[in-house]
């Protein structure tokens, strides 16, 4: 977890200052006996700032501290918790929830009984992060040394013995919390296992959880179709495809021995597009399988990884490049067009995919990304809406050759057309980086910076739309078109909608792209000040978006559910999930809704893409997919696979307090009266 959270914060490192750290270690070994010590771990902090404890109290909380151990397996033997003094808990405006912190002096005292009496010293790690009122500086490590002997020398590669452990991912020894009443991740897994989740095994009950499955399925892959049927659209008035129109549809009907054959030939070309988009939906599909295409989509490096590679498609869009597939691939499909009959017509369709790369590409890369989300069949089920928007006018066209004389000129619109499209893929490439962010929460790009990012790209749409600026491919006209105009006073308008989000609007049209309300600077809007900050927090609960206390644990959630005799309502959810946070901005948010969240039910979030690795002897290897949980996120989407056979998120179940399923879960729902009735059954069946 360390490794990927340096690596990413290396890759995107948007901090614009350094901080030094205010914190200072020493360490003090204490004999008290022939074998057993105390080990003394000291910090002063500077005034202002913040530690944690051990028990920070909250999982998307601030990290706890932790004192762990290098090279003594064998060796010491830990003797009780790791005991802290000068905790207290506090309520934070800056993680707006109590937690357990240290202010100007922290102390930690772990007693040992030393195994092997040829040992000198111990290398040890604290590793923990500082907050002030303002900002929270990334986690760090500090390499601490014990003398157990006062003329112990310690080897100058201290720290490239904890690299070690983290490069071949070895566990090194960890001191315990203090707070011995935690429950074992163990032991919650084992409780989860025999709880309420259980699978029902009332058939009745069982076809009718599958029938809604297949309709909130088939409602979800319609949605993929309509989204990727108008990105076909968007990428057939580019220039790497409108002028193949009439140049392809004049081919088959001049070339053909009569109009009823170039008809049929023109409209074979079009089932081929189809065919080879499609074909590639079914080879991504096939070779990731569908639970590995949702994984890939909260993947950090995945999302990283896809933000560089839209920039440098933006780029290209914008005029300052062309990207284009090795033209041998051309060539060698033009080639086998030249051959004439069923089969040249296919490869002149995969030669149109191939030369046209350049405009599709993007828009192909992001629809398969988005497909991958829903999982099953939504990557094949975008490729045919995708695929069937830029086949039809071929067909169209060919059965009414008439309209080819009222289609427009190519020419600068074209340009256009490609360079608004350009500014689009760079506003959606930093939804993958935000994604990336929101995983580790890392608050590098909160929302503000989100959207000050959004302003100033759509802005710079808005100014090129309205022809203030101008891009290389761009023709020397001096006035615009009215529809150019029209369309440049949308993207304004759109522009200064974004402004007021910047002082904490809620911005619903676009909810789910942005990072949620709770993820900014000013979660409550700057200059306002929650109205009660001693408001009682449960014990390992949190302030989640509209200040619905929520629970990140399922045991926990559980447990408080009964000393309080309420219903629960799990959320799996994600911090990459767009239609999570559509939820929890535009559904939650209703007035009736939000009163029912905060007063009649338990909330517990779990997060399938918390990237938090679960300790080595709680990690085990699933027995339905043969693979390896080894993260908080992965036992939560094994706890969903498992027992709800859904892989997509956000998913809603309603349990009475003893943990027990109440009525069918519900998925994605942004209809909220049906969401409001959802609930209220809930509420009535207990």
């Amino acid at each position: 977890m360390r490794k990927l959270f340096f690596a990413l914060t290396a890759l995107i490192s948007l901090q614009l200052t350094a901080q030094s750290d205010p914190t200072s270690w020493s360490t003090e070994v204490n004999k008290l006996s022939e074998t057993e010590y105390e080990l003394v771990t000291t910090s002063w902090i500077d005034p202002g700032w913040h530690l944690y404890s051990q028990t920070s109290g909250a999982d998307s909380g601030p990290i706890p501290t932790t004192l762990s151990f290098y090279e003594v397996d064998g060796k010491i033997e830990l003797l009780g918790v790791n005991e802290e003094t000068g905790s207290y808990a506090e309520y934070s405006d800056v993680w707006e929830f109590n937690v357990y912190q240290f202010a100007d002096l922290a102390v930690f005292k772990q007693k040992i009984k030393v195994l092997d009496p040829n040992l000198k010293y111990i290398i040890a790690e604290i590793f923990y992060q500082v907050c002030d009122d303002e900002r929270c500086l990334r986690p760090v490590g500090q390499v601490l040394n014990f003398k157990l002997d006062p003329n112990a020398i310690i080897p100058q590669d201290a720290g490239d013995i904890i690299e070690k452990y983290l490069d071949d991912e070895i566990d090194p020894m960890v001191a315990q919390a203090p707070l011995e009443s935690a429950i074992p991740l163990k032991e919650t897994h084992k409780t989860l296992q025999e709880s309420g989740a259980k699978k029902k095994s009332d058939e009745e009950i069982d076809k009718e959880k599958a029938e809604e499955g297949s309709d909130e399925e088939d409602r979800s892959l319609w949605g993929i179709f309509i989204v990727a049927f108008l990105s076909g659209f968007a990428a057939l008035l580019t220039p790497c495809v409108f002028p193949m129109i009439p140049l392809t549809v004049s081919f088959f009907t001049k070339q053909s021995k009569n109009r009823a054959k170039g008809i049929s030939n023109a409209i074979l070309y079009g089932i081929f597009i189809i065919v080879i988009y499609v074909l590639l939906g079914t080879v991504v599909t096939a070779i990731f399988g569908s639970e590995s295409l949702n994984e890939l989509s909260t993947n950090v490096y995945f999302n990283v990884a896809f933000f560089l590679i839209l920039v440098v498609f933006a780029v290209s869009f914008l005029g300052a490049f062309e990207i284009t597939l090795p033209q041998s691939w051309a060539n060698k499909a033009d080639e086998k067009a030249n051959k004439g009959g069923i089969a040249g017509i296919f490869f002149m369709a995969l030669a149109l995919a191939i030369v046209s790369f350049s405009c599709t590409g993007p828009i192909v890369g992001s629809l398969i990304v988005e497909a991958a989300s829903k999982g099953g069949l939504a990557p094949i089920i975008g490729m045919l809406g995708f695929s069937l928007a830029i086949a039809l006018p071929f067909a169209l066209f060919a059965i009414f050759p008439g309209w080819m004389n009222s289609l427009p000129k190519s020419g600068g619109w074209l340009n256009t057309v490609k360079v608004v499209l350009g500014f689009l893929e760079l506003a959606l490439a930093f939804k993958f980086l935000s994604a990336a962010d929101l995983v580790f929460q890392t608050h590098f790009i909160e929302r503000e910076v989100f959207l000050a990012i959004w302003i100033a790209i759509f802005g710079g749409l808005a100014l090129y739309l309205l022809g203030k600026i101008k891009m290389p491919h761009d023709g020397t006209a001096s006035s615009i078109s009215v529809g150019r105009l029209i369309m440049g006073l949308i993207v304004l308008t759109f522009t200064v909608y974004m402004i007021p989000g910047l002082w904490g609007a809620p911005l619903k049209i676009i909810s789910g792209f942005p990072p949620p309300l709770n993820y900014a600077e000013a979660p409550y809007g700057v200059g306002y000040t929650k109205l009660d900050a001693n408001i009682q927090i449960p014990e390992g609960a949190h302030l989640a978006v509209h200040d619905i206390i929520a629970f990140h644990d399922y045991e926990e959630g559980l447990a408080y559910a009964k000393e309080v005799n309420k219903p629960i309502l799990v959320d799996f959810t994600g911090w990459a999930c767009v239609n999570c946070r559509k939820m929890e901005e535009r559904v939650w948010s209703d007035p009736a809704i939000l009163h029912m969240l905060k007063n009649d039910f338990v909330l517990i979030s779990l997060y399938v893409d918390d990237k938090n690795k679960l300790p080595k002897e709680e990690q085990y290897v699933s027995e339905d997919t043969g693979k390896k949980v080894r993260t908080i996120g992965d036992k939560w989407m094994a706890f969903q696979k498992n027992n709800y056979e859904a892989l997509a998120q956000p998913l809603y179940v309603i349990k009475d307090s003893d943990g027990n399923d109440v009525g069918k879960p519900i998925d994605y729902t942004p209809n909220i009266k049906e969401y409001e009735a959802w609930l209220r059954k809930g509420l009535e069946s207990q």
